[in-house]
């Protein structure tokens, strides 16, 4: 499937519906994960991960200690699409879902 660009409005639309995420510049989201133990933070990248190959749509991952750095943008199209902002929503449910079942 062939991804078409957002429009600025539209990304500023979009971005203003995820928690946490902000454009980095204009071909890039951005958000930040902390973590109680570092494990933690390794087990939601594997999920991540998962995800990623679902949906064949990788981010850029940085891994510092408990701090998980995800970074998404779609290159076929040069920039932020439908598919980054999907990816984002479904990242922030998987950290939900880990979350409340480390409780």
């Amino acid at each position: 499937m062939r991804w078409v660009k957002l429009t600025e409005s539209q990304i500023q639309e979009s971005v203003a519906e995820l928690s946490g995420w902000n454009r980095k510049d204009e071909k890039w989201i951005e958000k930040k994960y902390r973590f109680k133990e570092f494990l933690d933070g390794i087990k939601f990248v594997n999920q991540v991960a998962h995800l990623a190959e679902r949906l064949v749509h990788h981010p850029m991952i940085a891994i510092d200690y408990k701090l998980v750095t995800l970074r998404l943008t779609t290159w076929s199209a040069g920039g932020l699409t439908e598919l980054d902002i999907q990816s984002a929503k479904e990242i922030d449910e998987i950290y939900r879902s880990q979350q409340i079942s480390s409780v």
